[in-house]
């Protein structure tokens, strides 16, 4: 998903501003490569270097997608190494890392404009986001690896301007991202409880998962047969095992992988289905500055809802570019951030990242 902005960061340099400063001091630093060429730094919002797609970093918040099966889940395949356990046991661990994480979700000081590559289908679609003290603002640049038509791109900033000028509509967006986080903070809250936790080994994350050189803890996670879901919201677990990619020193969430073994039934049915098989797979890192954010997302559901509609999810989404902006930045503020980014992508020609985001 990480559309237009650039599969390689560090190979497309360009001038940007510091959002967090004043435009004054937001001059573009500069980076010697080994080779004496000199290149401008491509990350420069947070006066950070962020690291290159392929090796890096993370989301928070994406609580629409999260909320599409109300599932927290990270996954990754990767061999596990015989290495010394933590002192805990692994139920212990699970419990104080979502502890934390529900902990670190009251926290929304630190936020971020970051782009968006998701495919579904036949299409594949780019996003430039903005996290605002009142909605995520979000804009479409581009479809199947193509820049938006003229009159494509009006279309956006009319509905984007429509929001700023629509304080009820924007209250109904808010509201609607609130449900869907609440869901997937019950999700998170519940997974201590419905499910047993083995180890299973260790293995160094990435940017992407964890974070680079950061030590996880891989743990294997299947249902707790006497676990009683409260609600359909938790109902899901109850078909799910897989594993789990700890940051034992943070005590963060790197990765779940989590696989529907059996059909689950809402309602006897009535409600919905999903089916055997199904997959969840979310990573999540450590983007900087202790902010945690969601890197990329694959669902692969099937089912069925009200028992006639057929229910066919098959997602890939990925998350990339995180810049930081100031904390209280406004919904109106964060549409102009995203029209100024816009802009200078369109200038740039940015690369597509269709192909990064089919591997």
């Amino acid at each position: 998903m990480l559309h237009a902005i650039s599969s390689k960061a560090g190979r497309w340099p360009r001038r940007c501003h510091d959002y967090t400063q004043p435009r004054a001091r937001a001059a573009s630093r500069v980076a010697q490569k080994p080779t004496g060429e000199t290149t401008l730094n491509w990350n420069c919002y947070t006066n950070l270097r962020m690291r290159p797609f392929g090796e890096r970093q993370t989301p928070v918040r994406r609580g629409a997608a999260w909320a599409a099966v109300t599932i927290l889940i990270l996954g990754l395949s990767l061999s596990a190494q015989q290495a010394e356990k933590p002192a805990m046991s692994a139920d212990e661990l699970v419990r104080d890392t979502v502890q934390n994480e529900m902990a670190a979700s009251d926290h929304t000081a630190l936020k971020h404009m970051f782009c968006s590559h998701k495919t579904g289908g036949k299409e594949s679609q780019t996003h430039l986001y903005v996290e605002t003290t009142q909605a995520m603002a979000g804009m479409l640049i581009a479809t199947n690896g193509r820049p938006l038509t003229a009159e494509q791109k009006q279309a956006e900033i009319n509905r984007l301007n429509g929001l700023v000028s629509n304080p009820d509509a924007l209250h109904r967006k808010r509201a609607h991202e609130k449900d869907d986080a609440e869901r997937s903070m019950r999700i998170l809250k519940a997974l201590p409880d419905a499910f047993h936790y083995e180890y299973v080994g260790v293995q160094q994350g990435t940017a992407q998962v964890g974070g680079a050189g950061e030590q996880l803890v891989r743990l294997k996670f299947t249902p707790n047969p006497s676990y009683a879901a409260p609600s359909r919201v938790e109902q899901v677990l109850a078909g799910m095992q897989g594993y789990l990619l700890i940051d034992v020193n943070q005590r963060r969430l790197a990765e779940i992988d989590g696989t529907m073994f059996k059909d689950v039934s809402f309602g006897w049915g009535i409600i919905g289905r999903l089916d055997k098989g199904g997959r969840f797979q979310v990573e999540q890192a450590d983007v900087g500055g202790g902010a945690w954010e969601i890197t990329e997302m694959d669902l692969s559901i099937t089912g069925k809802i009200l028992i006639f509609k057929t229910l066919n999810m098959t997602t890939k989404e990925i998350f990339s570019d995180f810049q930081g902006v100031p904390s209280n930045t406004t919904f109106a503020q964060g549409v102009e951030l995203l029209k100024a980014e816009e802009e200078k992508l369109a200038q740039m020609g940015p690369p597509s990242l269709e192909k990064k985001a089919a591997n």
